[in-house]
């Protein structure tokens, strides 16, 4: 049904175990495959598959893309008429669907309720699947009260199976998912959440437009992507700015009203090389699969937000880039905005820890994949070679001793302080907090003088980054010695950091490793697909599946992905049978779509 040779990760482990009635917990990479695994149980199970989803965008583009396949699929929510769900209703009822789509403020009224209970007498439930169950958590970005009543169909259908997914992977979070739904008996699975296809890159900020362009220019100059910026403002001039360079951009953002947003979004899902500037209400559960780079104009709240946002490119598991330009201003705006909340003082807190984890990710000089999992309590087996301090080491320095001072710091301080206040007591500030607690009685205190307050920042920031620190999210943000502390103390191990240059210094460096790498020839345009955006058929499948995608009102990674032409593109399939072999073409596909693209392809053998 769904063209597919091989199952991926734990999606096996995960169909069987939900297939044969048990609960779950799935934490999963976005474009990891998720779907299926509560698609195939819900396929396999007596019964209809009631499927949770959030946002009224992702749940039509999901049901087109079934019915496609030839999965009897409907969706429930308020974009259709009381018409149009009375018929969705007739049909769950008299058995004719495999999977409804429902928002969890549809599922909460008592009349469907009422109809679930009717539906369960007959055995004729199959199962429930929560997606983007981390809306669950109050700590969250995307958190939706109605998500918490969701405790609901543990009380009332205790037989039913239920599946819970997210891609958000701290624990945390997880631990919330856990409690709120009372999932404390679900198996867990929990893929390594490395995106491999995606090349991280830092940088900077030098005229963040101009270096954004240049990025666009270089490596994207037809593919679709996403920019996000954090003011509604500034999505609206970057747009713009964008279409004035000749770009295809969209603004989206709450300021605009719904039809504004719905039709962008609109263009963005069905047409090709569209660039989406955006606030972060852009995204999730946005579904396109070929969005080729993700790039950020200013720092987002967190690491879990950034590994979300970024992890919207290469969906299709080809190449893409996360492109993210930060500087000195980002730092103190998004500050300010946590300090001038109206949150309480421990969420301000917590917040703050976050920020600093993702500077720390930024002034890292280590493997970016490395340190975004290290994050989610993850390792790496090694340099990636597809990031930025991989592939062009950083300027550093040898912060052997002063990470001996920071750590010793930490370390006789009770391992309970944030870095601020350890930076005081290095620089032998006295404070009214480094008095009540006496630190300045120490034998760290004021030892590190030689370096500022902004730079003993730079330096624990950089040690929670490479692990050697931890930051006790839930003890307030302090910070404490992990197992990789124990060699520097020692003076077994030494330690290079990130250099701050001079920011006159940092730009003439830039432009003469930019001169550098044009001259070596490193600095060519990445095409995603090795080449073939030049070939005259890839061009022409591309413009059959647009053809076949306008006339059926659908987008057109709803016919077939990016991976699919690629792989008919290596192929060259000439018979039906051969078409069946290419990844991604089942059977309802192959009778609706076959003959079509074999034409084309026959065509081009000619």
């Amino acid at each position: 049904m769904f063209g597919y040779a091989a199952f991926r990760g734990e999606q096996q482990a995960v169909i069987e175990h939900l297939a044969a009635g048990g609960d779950a917990l799935v934490l999963m990479p976005t474009g990891g495959g998720k779907s299926l695994c509560y698609q195939i149980p819900a396929l396999l199970r007596s019964g209809v598959g009631i499927v949770v989803s959030p946002l009224i965008a992702l749940m039509q583009d999901q049901v087109k893309a079934l019915c496609q396949l030839g999965v009897k699929a409907a969706f429930l929510n308020s974009s259709i008429s009381a018409d149009a769900a009375g018929k969705v209703q007739g049909r769950l009822l008299h058995g004719d669907l495999d999977l409804l789509y429902v928002a969890p403020e549809r599922l909460m009224t008592d009349s469907f309720l009422n109809l679930l209970v009717r539906l369960q007498e007959d055995n004729a439930i199959a199962l429930f699947a929560i997606d983007e169950a981390h809306c669950v958590s109050q700590w969250g970005h995307d958190f939706r009260p109605e998500y918490r009543a969701l405790t609901v169909l543990h009380e009332r259908f205790p037989n039913v199976p239920r599946i819970a997914l997210t891609a958000t992977a701290d624990t945390p979070t997880r631990h919330e998912i856990v409690e709120r739904l009372a999932l404390e008996q679900a198996r867990q699975f929990i893929s390594s959440f490395d995106r491999a296809n995606i090349r991280y890159r830092v940088t900077q900020k030098n005229n963040a437009r101009h270096q954004l362009q240049a990025f666009l220019d270089a490596e994207h100059p037809n593919d679709a992507g996403i920019v996000y910026c954090l003011s509604r403002k500034k999505v609206d001039e970057t747009a713009a700015w964008l279409r004035e360079k000749g770009r295809d951009a969209l603004p989206y953002h709450a300021g605009l009203d719904a039809a504004t947003r719905s039709k962008n979004q609109s263009r963005f899902l069905r047409e090709e090389g569209v660039v989406m500037v955006a606030t972060v209400a852009f995204g999730m559960g946005i579904d396109k699969p070929n969005v080729r780079f993700v790039a950020h104009l200013d720092l987002p709240k967190s690491m879990e937000g950034y590994y979300q946002e970024t992890g919207r490119a290469g969906r299709d598991s080809l190449p893409a880039n996360a492109w993210l330009a930060y500087g000195l201003g980002d730092v103190v705006s998004m500050r300010q905005m946590i300090d001038n909340g109206e949150a309480s003082e421990e969420r301000k807190r917590l917040e703050r820890q976050k920020l600093d984890a993702l500077l720390g990710y930024c002034e890292s000089t280590t493997c970016r994949h490395q340190t975004v999992l290290r994050y989610f309590g993850e390792e790496h087996p090694g340099n990636c070679g597809a990031c930025d301090n991989c592939l062009e080491p950083v300027d550093t320095w040898d912060a052997t001793q002063a990470a001996q001072m920071a750590l010793s710091c930490v370390y006789r301080t009770g391992q309970r302080f944030g870095a601020g206040h350890l930076s005081d007591v290095l620089i032998g500030k006295l404070t009214d907090r480094v008095e009540k607690f006496n630190h300045h009685t120490l034998s760290t205190f004021g030892i590190g003088k030689e370096l500022n307050a902004a730079q003993w920042s730079s330096v624990y920031r950089q040690l929670v980054a490479s692990g050697i620190l931890e930051s006790d999210i839930e003890a307030y943000g302090g910070l404490k010695l992990t197992e990789a502390a124990r060699p520097i103390l020692r003076g077994e191990q030494s330690i290079w950091l990130r250099r701050d240059a001079d920011p006159a210094i940092q730009k003439a460096g830039r432009k003469a490793q930019r001169a550098e790498r044009t001259a070596q020839g490193n600095n060519r345009p990445r095409e995603p697909f090795a080449g073939a955006n030049d070939d005259p058929l890839w061009i022409a499948l591309k413009a059959k599946r647009t053809e076949l995608a306008r006339e059926q009102g659908v987008p057109p990674y709803v016919i077939f992905h990016d991976s699919t032409l690629m792989d008919m593109l290596n192929k060259r399939p000439s018979t039906l049978d051969e078409m069946a072999q290419v990844s991604g073409v089942g059977q309802a596909k192959l009778a609706r779509y076959g003959d079509e693209f074999l034409g084309l392809l026959n065509n081009f053998a000619s």
